[in-house]
């Protein structure tokens, strides 16, 4: 399969690929249901209330059942008290769990995501960057005239080194490998940028 690449002039070449990461069948259900699983983990569930159980005090009846003309109540650690535990409240992390996702369902997803991307024209493969970028201003300034303000760059191990201190201040711009990117951050980004080396890469896992 051959794809276009960009070098840092505007000069537009095409190098090929086997195409294993690109796909032609929808899978729109199994996106939303993989974006909803990774959301669903990543939330940090560490707030927690203690329950009537573990409020440490006296569990003495507070009054008699009968004859006080009040309601009937046990012991102070009852939720409608103050002091006493909470009804329903958080439970903490390990009461909550995990949605598991298998291999297939991850690749599947990266690979649909990615296609869409391609047909869209939001996906962007640029050459190897050969030199070091220090400024951001410049960066910035290649990212700008390839619309790819809000963008996820899935670079090479070289590249990525290379440019990284330009990059890692500019908002809405995520720099990344082939190992640390999920299908929630190809979501989140309007373009997605690799290098032909990473792409490169990230074909040759699927195959």
């Amino acid at each position: 399969m051959k794809i276009d690449k960009i070098n840092l002039t505007g000069k537009k070449e095409t190098f090929e690929i086997a195409g294993k990461i690109f796909s032609d069948k929808n899978y729109d259900k199994l996106i939303q249901n993989v974006i909803y699983r990774q959301n669903a983990n990543f939330k940090g569930r560490k707030a927690k209330t203690k329950q009537k159980n573990e409020i440490i005090g006296s569990t003495a009846k507070i009054y008699a059942q009968k004859g006080t003309g009040n309601a009937r109540h046990a012991s102070r650690k009852a939720p409608i008290f103050v002091g006493g535990g909470v009804a329903h409240g958080p439970k903490g992390e390990s009461s909550y769990k995990i949605r598991k996702l298998n291999k297939h369902e991850k690749k599947t997803s990266v690979s649909a995501i990615i296609s869409n991307k391609h047909k869209t024209k939001n996906l962007l493969v640029f050459e190897d960057f050969k030199s070091e970028i220090n400024k951001t201003k410049k960066m910035f300034e290649i990212l700008k005239k390839y619309d790819a303000k809000n963008a996820l760059l899935i670079f090479d191990r070289n590249s990525k080194e290379k440019i990284y201190k330009s990059v890692k201040n500019i908002p809405n711009i995520k720099i990344t490998d082939v190992n640390h990117f999920s299908s929630y951050d190809l979501i989140k980004y309007n373009k997605t940028i690799f290098t032909e080396t990473s792409l490169k890469e990230l074909d040759k896992k699927y195959e």
